[in-house]
């Protein structure tokens, strides 16, 4: 019955370019948008694309384009940040997102629960350095401290060899594992959010 249920994703692009500039970080974004399978209607923003005001509050007042972002995210089943990879840590914008969303901690629901308790999220890194698994495992703590909920294998990431210079932008075609890891975020971060949406948090 769960796996009926329509859900909405929302990819958060981190990437330091606007648009309509290339980004690696966006392409694997959309992979992962169309690893969630049948039934999930998927959206990106890249946030650097908007005036996303520095602070921790859903509203940092004139000018600040976060809550039109927050509103797609409060009404989404599947969050999916997405950050390239810049001197081993994630985006200047990724860390901003981050910081936005601290202020979900204090918009609860009548039980005092965040109200995207029953959210699930995800990661996406790239980049042409190493720092993959330090930035996921920095966003998965964030994530989860504010309320969202990690799937199982809930992060896919593509590094270029060491010392390279190639983008995920460049390749010919999706590395296996890389492919293999992003079907299997997406299939579990759906399941998860089907059995959220069908029975929410208590």
């Amino acid at each position: 019955m769960t796996e009926t249920v329509s859900l909405r994703a929302l990819a958060l692009v981190c990437s330091l370019k606007p648009s309509p500039a290339p980004s690696s970080s966006e392409k694997m974004a959309r992979e992962v948008l169309d690893a969630l399978g049948d039934g999930v209607t998927g959206e990106v923003v890249r946030v650097v694309d908007h005036d996303v005001k520095p602070g921790v509050e859903v509203d940092m007042g004139e000018g600040d384009e976060w809550p039109a972002i927050r509103e797609k995210l409060l009404a989404a089943d599947i969050l999916v940040v997405a950050t390239p990879t810049w001197v081993g840590h994630m985006s200047s914008v990724a860390q901003r997102v981050l910081e936005r969303l601290d202020g979900e901690l204090s918009e609860t629901d009548d039980s005092g629960r965040p109200l995207i308790a029953g959210t699930v999220a995800v990661t996406a890194v790239v980049g042409n350095e190493d720092g993959a698994h330090k930035i996921t495992a920095d966003l998965m703590q964030g994530l989860n401290d504010i309320g969202f909920t990690i799937p199982s294998q809930g992060g896919t990431y593509w590094n270029d060899e060491a010392m390279g210079g190639r983008d995920y932008l460049d390749l010919d075609e999706t590395p296996e594992a890389v492919a293999s890891t992003t079907s299997t975020l997406g299939a579990n971060a759906a399941h998860l959010a089907r059995l959220l949406k069908a029975d929410p948090y208590s």
